[in-house]
């Protein structure tokens, strides 16, 4: 069965944001949203410059200087599916409301699915996940503490604790419920 046809809000090109901080999840639940959900994936990890992913690597956190022609790029991205007519999901940190804001304007109509969980797990992820150029205690902590939590009225939020499955359900489930609330 089409799940478009459990949301027919799907069936029109859309944008969602994954977000949340590393550890979260934004990759793998976001490339299971939109093998759901027909759309396009991608890891806004891999839109960074070499010199943010070096300064990574070395333990120093991005600055908003760092962050902002990599924020524009996946803005443009955004820009450019909405023009093709072709739905798009983004995995992105997006920790600040002025970097979800700087997404929105390559679409407007923006639906973002924030994942949230302890700063146990995030680390235990974090330490398992072999050779990512993001790791450390140091780096989850500068996230964390940078991360301005989105509001109901930005983001769905969902525990990582839930199953990828469950996740991809309850956000599309409420979002529709939202949609059909408007």
């Amino acid at each position: 069965m089409n799940i478009s046809s459990n949301y027919p809000f799907l069936s029109m090109p859309f944008s969602f944001l994954v977000m949340g901080v590393s550890g979260s999840g934004k990759s793998h639940i976001g490339r299971q949203l939109a093998a759901e959900t027909g759309a396009i994936f991608i890891d806004a990890d891999d839109y960074h410059s070499p010199e943010n992913v070096a300064k990574m690597a070395r333990g120093e956190p991005l600055t908003d200087m760092d962050r902002e022609s990599w924020l524009q790029t996946l803005s443009e991205l955004y820009r450019e599916h909405q023009a093709r007519k072709v739905s798009l999901v983004i995995g992105c940190s997006a920790l600040k409301r002025h970097y979800r804001d700087v997404l929105r304007q390559g679409a407007p109509n923006l639906h973002i699915l924030y994942l949230h969980g302890s700063r146990e797990v995030l680390l235990d992820r974090l330490n398992t996940r072999g050779s990512h150029f993001f790791s450390g205690e140091h780096m989850l902590n500068s996230q964390l503490n940078t991360l301005e939590l989105p509001g109901k009225d930005e983001a769905i939020q969902c525990s990582i604790e839930s199953t990828p499955k469950e996740i991809i359900h309850d956000f599309l489930h409420e979002l529709s419920r939202k949609l059909a609330e408007k």
